[in-house]
């Protein structure tokens, strides 16, 4: 008998999980599904992340321990607003071979098209980050071609390498030098390089 974990979720206190979780107890009867634990997070909002919804933060932990073989929801809404929040939750709960059953979206990854829908979204996620960080590509490379200095600036200058190479003459280790100036280790090698 698979078990499963139902997440609800309301964005305000005005209203009520009841009817999410009498339609899902209702499915997991008619699949004989032993429901094993129910997660609420009653009055948040969706926009929020795993940070501040703690039972979704519970559900994320005991889908860890592997407590449960499939999460069941309502929505996809009920599981997060941001795209970004839904690919992480989903990347996580594939890792762990946790399956997930969305009631309203008609997504039941214990089947051969709830997979197939499943494997489409995450196809859809993969290219959007790599969309994402070909921007982020095109953007650097605009920046370096108008001479822009991409990096943390340095606090690098013609005093700290002087002081640098006095105390390296005096015989002082590269890490000793760098905790008497207060710098990185790498930055005694840089300035020691004669190039």
């Amino acid at each position: 008998m698979k078990e499963v974990a139902i997440y609800v979720r309301v964005s305000t206190d005005k209203q009520t999980v009841e009817n999410q979780l009498l339609d899902l107890h209702k499915v997991a009867r008619s699949n004989h599904w032993d429901v094993v634990g129910v997660y609420t997070d009653q009055g948040v909002s969706g926009k929020h992340g795993r940070d501040q919804r703690p039972q979704f933060d519970a559900l994320m932990k005991d889908a860890n321990r592997k407590k449960f073989d499939l999460i069941m929801s309502w929505d996809v809404s009920r599981l997060g607003r941001s795209l970004k929040d839904l690919v992480e939750f989903m990347e996580d709960i594939q890792s762990k071979n946790v399956d997930l059953y969305l009631h309203t979206n008609g997504i039941d990854t214990t089947t051969p098209s709830g997979r197939a829908m499943f494997g489409m979204l995450s196809v859809f996620s993969s290219f959007e980050r790599e969309m994402i960080s070909e921007r982020i590509r095109s953007g650097l490379e605009r920046a370096k071609s108008e001479g822009k200095k991409l990096g943390r600036p340095t606090n690098m200058n013609g005093g700290l390498r002087q002081s640098i190479r006095l105390l390296r003459e005096r015989g002082l280790g590269i890490k000793k030098i760098a905790r008497e100036l207060g710098i990185g280790v790498g930055s005694v090698y840089k300035a020691l390089d004669p190039a």
